[in-house]
């Protein structure tokens, strides 16, 4: 019947989202119970700061995400003129730093130009390298030529996530999606336990490339980098990961984590390493 049907649907929905369980759990028999697990649970206070407990080590990399918007009719030029200076920097010994990847945004922001750059050495690299572009005569010219194409930029300071691999140069085609949760304050530990399990769902294809979360401008921001051979391919990796036992509840528990979340994705420009 019509009835029986809509009960079985219903019965389904309710055990895929995990509530289900509800009613037969000893912690979660008081009336308010399930109002009160939609919220964050609370976080055991620690000792230590939360990028020393995420972390690899104490000399973990130091990464720099630049997000430019650029006038629409400048980024042909904009690409050309990154891809004349930003290969250079990358190459010399001279300045500790790597340009990770660099790209266009296909999907979301539109007319925005994302670059990653790895400081080997921390923030004495990273102000080494600034001091350095100072005194670069050939970087300030570009970055004068650059500043009449943009309409914004802004950037972000970030640790990676223990549990990533840390980024390296692939061959393409591919597309990137770059998933970026702003999560709750104080909620930023409890993201890395849940994740640091879950990662393993998400590696079958090789589509995770790397993981962050920020030190100095948006705090509590974090970024998931993925990598997929073209949005058919990310429709499908996305869909099977379902299938694994324990995604579920990651997906049940991190969502209240969750302030706002975005979605870009991205394009690999030629001077980009990862491609």
């Amino acid at each position: 019947t019509a009835n029986s049907t809509f009960k079985n649907i219903y019965t389904k929905k309710i055990n895929i989202l995990g509530i289900g369980g509800l009613s037969t759990s000893n912690s979660r028999n008081s009336p308010d119970s399930w109002f009160k697990s939609l919220f964050v649970r609370k976080v055991d206070p620690r000792k230590d700061a939360h990028s020393n407990l995420l972390t690899k080590n104490e000399e973990s990399n130091l990464y720099k995400i630049q997000f430019h918007n650029v006038k629409p009719d400048c980024l042909d030029s904009y690409n050309k003129l990154c891809e004349e200076v930003l290969p250079i920097i990358h190459a010399d010994k001279y300045y500790p730093c790597e340009l990770v990847g660099t790209w266009n945004t296909w999907y979301g922001e539109q007319d925005q130009a994302v670059h990653l750059w790895r400081y080997r050495g921390g923030y004495p690299a990273l102000t080494e390298v600034m001091n350095k572009l100072k005194q670069n005569q050939e970087f300030s010219a570009y970055r004068k030529e650059r500043g009449k194409m943009l309409l914004s930029r802004r950037n972000q300071l970030l640790l990676e996530f223990s549990f990533w691999n840390e980024p390296v140069p692939r061959e393409g085609p591919n597309i990137y999606e770059l998933r970026s949760y702003q999560l709750r304050p104080g909620t930023m530990i409890e993201w890395g336990n849940y994740w640091a399990r879950a990662i393993r769902y998400r590696q079958h294809n090789s589509e995770a490339v790397g993981g962050f979360f920020s030190q100095i401008g948006n705090l509590y921001m974090v970024h998931h980098l993925w990598a997929y051979k073209d949005l058919q391919s990310r429709e499908d990796t996305r869909n099977a990961v379902w299938h694994e036992d324990g995604w579920e509840e990651v997906v049940y528990y991190t969502v209240p984590l969750i302030q706002h979340m975005d979605s870009r994705i991205m394009i690999p420009t030629k001077a980009s390493p990862l491609q």
